[in-house]
């Protein structure tokens, strides 16, 4: 049997393979200990553990260790002169005319960064000699006092020459036995030094979290008998086995976004649709991603918090907009949606647990999106009177009815996705129009028509039971693992000989990696070459493939990059500018067997029906309500306004849209013409 746990921010989802079934199960998060959460899936699916085989994780613990600031005790150890560098950051800053604008805190307090006597310059060579005297005498003794969990080392250049790094990491290790010790090459061997620094305290930050995490729910699952596989899924969109994510756990960083891009891509495509903008919309955020050809895009950096992460990620963008985010007025008497949750506890009003202020999910209650009766397939009640009262004050302050004030709060809200999926594709250099949205997570698909007809999208197709998607894509994702390194050169007659050699070297390198993890299968390899025009201060990725690596030369190489840069910046130098290549990285991918699409479940819903109004901004209109397995059934068309309903979901057809169900279970709705 193949598992796969995704755990959110008010639910924890589970899909399992197996037996000749599949089975779908939502049980509410445990936050304070999200190890009980997967626990309670498994059992609630009545899985027998010993007959799990492959065990797929992904959850929000690193991204929380991060913006609660609960990961562990840090220090940081740099080259002397370069204490500061993680509070003087980067001159740059988003909200120019922010007169309360303040930096990103980074992890760890100033009086724990820790100076180390040496200097490698930037083409490797040593300039001064660690001086081991010195950092034994004057920063092991603080160190051992100062009950550090962590110490991450990034020092000036050492991306091209890791050797002090390296000794001092022998050295902290000598003396401090149980202490975590993350060295920066090792995490991210690129240059810019701070983002560098920044990912590596960071991994440091979250690695006693993670490490102790994986670790109690590695026991748990033993103790119950299992004695499969346990992989987690990672940023990049592939998973790598637990034991590997403890020495590296900032590659987790976003791993529940990502397994649902993968999930959603793996069944979009069975149907044809390649080109498409995956939108999951959870309990606490959307995440969107732009897909071309099948394939996600993928950045080289990230942040979180406003802190940069270097580390290859998919090019997902998060907003504070999710069925638990607080509707609420700010100081100038605005209406605002997030980016605060009520999370699982006490979550939104309606779930009767002791929330009272008003969420996304209660105003889709109030307008009747959300029929009570078939809420989680009318296992969960919801409290209708208490999602009409948490909307009095604010209806009240504005003089609007209950009904009005829901309904622009999720306007509202949709306009603030649709900004984001606008940051994936306008500023990408593509047109959104030319692909067709993906909703997801349990309440993506009850805004994705009203948000793509804002865009201009004329196509939505939602995959099978969304709201499980994450999961399904932690059992459907390959294994993954990428190499980068930095390497400035000048595009001339060697250049391509030159890629090529290093290429080789790291793709040698991730193959031992794999066998190491006892993956003795093919790998299957990409190469990119993150270039710019000499000067610039951004870099443009040329993504190649195996053949066409073998094939490049200096003229396919230069117009591959302009072709790149004009499509991105809609612009290339005429005038013979020299050309860059800044950075080379490697993904090695072991190819896992293709896992059904969910649609099995659909047993699990319910089969109610009915006709309750919907209120839709002007007042109460009639709509048709039914089941997405019913669609399916009959192979029929709904016209809107309408609601489909499901055991993960519901799914909203505005008034000039239609919906219905394709042979891949996928349900298509579209723009009446």
């Amino acid at each position: 049997m193949k598992v796969g746990v995704e755990v959110g921010g008010t639910f924890t989802d589970l899909v399992a393979h197996g037996d000749g079934q599949i089975r779908v199960i939502k049980v509410p998060s445990t936050p304070a200990s999200p190890d009980i959460g997967v626990l309670d899936a498994l059992r609630a699916a009545e899985i027998d553990f010993a007959s799990i085989e492959d065990f797929a994780h992904g959850s929000t613990v690193a991204t929380n260790a991060v913006l609660e600031r609960k990961g562990g005790k840090v220090a940081f150890v740099t080259t002397e002169g370069f204490r500061d560098i993680l509070f003087l950051q980067r001159h740059s800053r988003k909200q120019i005319y922010d007169l309360f604008y303040q930096k990103p805190s980074p992890p760890v307090q100033r009086r724990a960064c820790f100076e180390a006597a040496e200097r490698i310059l930037a083409d490797g060579s040593v300039a001064a000699a660690l001086d081991e005297t010195r950092f034994r005498s004057e920063v092991l003794p603080l160190l051992e006092t100062g009950d550090y969990e962590a110490v991450a080392i990034c020092l000036i250049n050492s991306y091209r020459n890791p050797a002090h790094e390296l000794r001092l990491a022998e050295l902290i290790r000598v003396a401090l036995p149980g202490v975590v010790v993350t060295c920066s090459h090792q995490v991210t061997c690129e240059f810019r030094e701070y983002e560098r620094a920044s990912t590596a305290t960071l991994s440091a930050f979250v690695q006693p979290v993670i490490a102790g995490y994986l670790g109690r729910l590695t026991a748990a699952l033993n103790r119950e008998g299992f004695r499969g596989r346990f992989s987690v899924m990672q940023s990049n969109g592939g998973r790598l086995p637990a034991d590997s994510m403890r020495e590296n756990a900032i590659s987790a960083l976003f791993s529940g976004p990502a397994a649902g891009v993968v999930g959603a891509v793996r069944q979009v495509v069975r149907s044809g649709y390649q080109n498409v903008i995956t939108f999951d919309m959870g309990g606490t955020s959307s995440d969107v991603c732009l897909v071309q050809d099948g394939k996600p895009k993928l950045a080289s950096e990230t942040e979180i918090d406003g802190l940069p992460v270097r580390t290859p990620v998919l090019d997902i963008v998060t907003v504070g907009a999710g069925g638990g985010s607080l509707i609420w007025i700010d100081d100038g008497g605005m209406l605002r949606v997030g980016p605060e949750s009520a999370g699982a506890q006490p979550g939104p009003a309606c779930y009767g647990r002791g929330g009272t202020r008003p969420t996304i999910t209660d105003a889709h209650v109030v307008l009747g999106t959300v029929r009570p009766e078939a809420f989680l397939g009318g296992q969960m009640a919801l409290d209708v009177a208490a999602a009409h009262r948490a909307f009095d004050a604010i209806a009240t302050h504005f003089g609007l009815s209950v009904e009005a004030v829901a309904y622009n709060a999720i306007r509202l809200a949709n306009a603030n996705i649709v900004r984001a999926i606008q940051l994936v594709s306008t500023e990408r250099g593509r047109d959104p129009r030319d692909y067709v949205l993906v909703p997801f997570g349990g309440a993506g698909p009850m805004q994705a028509a009203q948000i793509a007809e804002d865009l201009g999208i004329a196509t939505v197709v939602a995959p099978p039971n969304p709201g499980v998607t994450s999961a399904h894509g932690l059992v459907a994702s390959d294994f993954i693992k990428y190499e980068t390194m930095t390497h400035r050169v000048q595009v001339g007659d060697g250049t391509c000989v030159d890629v090529r050699e290093r290429f080789a070297a790291m793709t040698a390198d991730l193959q031992a990696q794999f066998m190491q993890m006892a993956f003795t299968q093919a790998l299957e390899f990409s190469y990119t070459l993150e270039m710019r025009y000499v000067g610039q201060a951004f870099e443009v990725p040329l993504e190649l493939d195996t053949a066409a690596l073998a094939l490049l030369d200096r003229k396919s190489l230069e117009d591959s990059f302009t072709e790149a840069h004009m499509r991105i910046y809609h612009h290339a130098d005429k005038t013979g500018r020299p050309i860059e290549v800044v950075a080379l990285r490697v993904g090695a991918t072991l190819v896992t067997p293709h896992v059904s699409a969910v649609a099995s479940a659909e047993g699990r819903q319910d089969a109610a029906a009915g006709e309750p109004p919907l209120f839709d901004g002007e007042g109460w209109t009639p709509c048709s309500r039914r089941t997405v397995a019913a669609l399916g059934a009959t192979a029929s068309v709904v016209a809107g306004p309408a609601v489909l309903e499901d055991y993960t979901t519901t799914v909203l057809v505005p008034a000039g849209w239609q919906a219905r169900v394709d042979e891949q279970a996928n349900l298509i709705l579209s723009k009446e013409a």
